[in-house]
């Protein structure tokens, strides 16, 4: 096949082919841009295009001002320079609630050196706060001065002496019923005889025929228990095989029955579940309760574990009933006040307890 014949280029058909229409796509392009922009700038007036910047023209005044503003080199190396940080050990370390007041007094100070003209007082130490702020000692439940029951006083009325003594007397019978009711110590050293060479020689000796006996036996009984199970040894049919597939298949499917039994028994029982599930919450809703309640009540008696000992609470100061008798000047002896403020130290927590040392 050749190739095709082109046709003549003189007439008005050619002529209508090759006019090109750039112009008339340029044309349409330059309008929806302008169109976009806001419109075309040939029909904007001159007002809009053009303006006069007078933004730079100073008065003669305000050229004054700015040389004025200029500042000298030996105050431009007192100010502060924001890129450079200070030494750590060097800045005091300031409470957390007073930061804030504190920082409202530097953000007045540099306002004030943000004027090149201004000076500063570098002695003014207003704003600045370098004392050190004092840790807060725990508020202890335990009052600091205890009132004493009214039967330990030097001419109580009888029904609260009673209740004092008693109470006292109940306190050192338990003290001496744990220390005869509690456990013994492990003694360090157990006793024991001496057994002289002779005599180990015997129990080794002793020792050696049990050992044989008991091998003998073991191996008398090994040869039995092998002898029977090879009397007991049959061969298993295909009858016996398939007696036991099934009784395994049975069993599984007995297994399943019930397993599915529970489990429908369990769906049926979820309202019991539920409410035992509510009990239980109530219950140990309330254990937690009495937890709270009985460590208070364990706080006020006694206060929390501070060192290696425990706090001893001091003993009843209280009289006996041959030793009551009514006026001060008989009174017996008692405590001392520094005693008496070293054990509410301890008693409160401020104070860690110790062992009353037996050295002179």
């Amino acid at each position: 096949m050749g190739k095709k014949a082109k046709g003549s280029r003189k007439g008005k058909k050619a002529w209508r082919a090759n006019i090109s229409s750039a112009d008339i796509e340029d044309f349409y392009e330059k309008s929806t841009k302008d169109a976009l922009s806001g419109g075309s700038l040939s029909s904007a007036p001159s007002d809009s295009l053009f303006f006069v910047d007078k933004s730079t023209d100073l008065s003669v005044k305000r050229k004054i001002e700015k040389h004025r503003e200029k500042v000298l080199r030996c105050d431009s190396v007192l100010q502060k320079n924001p890129f450079v940080q200070a030494v750590p050990s060097s800045t005091l370390k300031k409470p957390k609630r007073k930061q804030m007041g504190v920082s409202k007094t530097s953000d007045a100070t540099q306002v004030g050196t943000k004027d090149d003209s201004a000076m500063v007082d570098i002695w003014d130490d207003k704003g600045e706060d370098n004392r050190k702020s004092k840790k807060k000692l725990k508020h202890s439940v335990i009052p600091a001065v205890e009132v004493e029951h009214p039967g330990c006083s030097f001419n109580p009325s009888e029904e609260s002496h009673k209740d004092v003594l008693a109470h006292a007397v109940a306190e050192e019978m338990q003290k001496v019923y744990q220390n005869e009711l509690g456990p013994q110590p492990v003694p360090l050293t157990v006793p024991g005889k001496v057994i002289d060479e002779e005599e180990m020689y015997f129990i080794d000796a002793d020792n050696a025929s049990d050992d044989d006996d008991e091998m003998n036996v073991e191996n008398e009984s090994e040869d039995t228990a092998q002898e029977k199970r090879s009397s007991k040894i049959k061969r298993v049919t295909r009858v016996e095989l398939n007696k036991r597939a099934r009784r395994k298949e049975k069993m599984k499917k007995e297994a399943e029955a019930r397993k599915m039994e529970g489990v429908s028994k369990e769906i049926d029982s979820i309202p019991d579940i539920l409410q035992e599930i509510a009990k239980e919450d109530e219950e140990k809703q309330k254990k937690h309760l009495r937890r709270v309640v009985a460590k208070q009540e364990r706080l006020k008696s006694c206060p929390p574990r501070l060192g290696k000992y425990k706090f001893e609470p001091a003993p009843v100061q209280v009289l006996l009933s041959e030793e009551i008798t009514g006026s001060l000047r008989k009174l017996k002896a008692c405590c001392t006040l520094a005693k008496d403020r070293y054990k509410s130290l301890e008693k409160r927590g401020l104070i860690i307890p110790t062992v009353k040392s037996s050295r002179k």
